[in-house]
């Protein structure tokens, strides 16, 4: 026992030690004080305090104070804290000032914490980026279709990166100029000859208004000849109205049948009463006898009459049956 005592001594004097160095890291002190950063060994052990890595702050401090940028621990240990990415704004904010484009710390940590990639966003407005729309149909004043593909050149834009609307935004706005623009030609003929009256006509829109980018230029990739919408409407139109002649022939068709019908039923009617009329003559004649208005001489001559009407019509009119009232004995 007297002998495992020591090693019990040297272990916990090992272990005390290394929580030392843990709470107090002298290397990194030493680090950034050869480096020309300002922090002192308290501050170093309150961030171990506040779960806040003292090396993640003290290498982008030595990284900021190099390149010249006038940020504090305490800046960067708040935005940290707030779920920001420290290195990466310290490298976007190196980035900007190697490349003369005004951006502050501030904007950095807002832009970073709004979601975006402040370092891609710096880098783009740097080097802008082509962003290829897809295809675009739209159709000519002359009916034919064309199918446009652009391929726009932007860059960013640091002021609109928080609240600016994004790369979607941007395509939607390009292809509803395109449609536009092919549109208004009154031939598909010019457009294909000079496919760069799109490109200036869409830029003149002013699209990137709102937006995280700055649009620098519209280029016609591609444009194709679809299909003859003109003359498919024409043809639709077409049927259609074949359609509604028939509708509208048919119905005077049923029109004409019913007429038809009903002149044969008035037809009917009137050879009805003729029936009962001559239902009636003999009638007629009876009571002109028994009264003394008709005498039998003159039914003689009436009868001679109409025989000799009958007669005259059967000559005119050969085919037609005659003497449908004859003489009566």
């Amino acid at each position: 026992m007297e002998n495992l005592s020591p090693l019990f001594l040297i272990a916990g004097g090992i272990i005390l030690l290394i929580i030392f160095l843990y709470f107090v890291p002298i290397s990194l002190w030493v680090t950034a004080l050869f480096s020309g950063v300002k922090v002192g060994l308290a501050e170093l052990v309150f961030m171990r305090i506040r779960k806040v890595p003292p090396s993640l702050i003290v290498n982008s401090m030595i990284n900021a104070t190099k390149a010249g940028i006038d940020v504090t621990t305490t800046e960067l240990e708040t935005h940290y804290l707030a779920g920001g990415n420290v290195p990466n704004v310290i490298k976007a904010l190196i980035s900007a000032d190697k490349a003369n484009i005004p951006l502050s710390f501030k904007q950095a940590t807002a832009i970073d914490l709004a979601g975006r990639d402040v370092f891609e966003a710096v880098t783009t407005s740097v080097n802008p980026k082509v962003i290829n729309t897809p295809n675009v149909a739209a159709v000519a004043q002359d009916g034919i279709q064309l199918i446009a593909k652009a391929r726009v050149t932007v860059r960013a834009n640091i002021m609109q990166l928080v609240g600016g609307a994004g790369e979607e935004t941007i395509l939607a706005r390009v292809g509803e100029g395109i449609v536009t623009s092919i549109g208004s030609s009154g031939s598909h003929k010019v457009v294909l000859e000079n496919p760069d009256i799109i490109s200036k006509l869409v830029l003149q829109k002013g699209l990137d208004a709102g937006t995280a980018y700055e649009i620098l230029s519209i280029d016609i990739a591609d444009v194709d000849v679809g299909e003859n919408i003109g003359a498919k409407l024409q043809i639709d139109q077409a049927n259609a109205d074949l359609k509604v002649a028939e509708a509208k022939a048919e119905e005077r068709r049923a029109m004409a049948v019913a007429i038809e019908q009903e002149m044969r039923a008035k037809a009917q009617e009137a050879r009805a009463n003729v029936i009962q009329a001559e239902v009636e003559v003999p009638q007629a004649l009876a009571a002109a006898f028994r009264t003394g208005n008709l005498g039998v001489m003159d039914y003689y001559r009436m009868q001679n009459i109409q025989s000799d009407t009958d007669m005259r019509n059967s000559i005119a009119n050969p085919g037609q049956q005659s003497g449908q009232n004859k003489p009566r004995e």
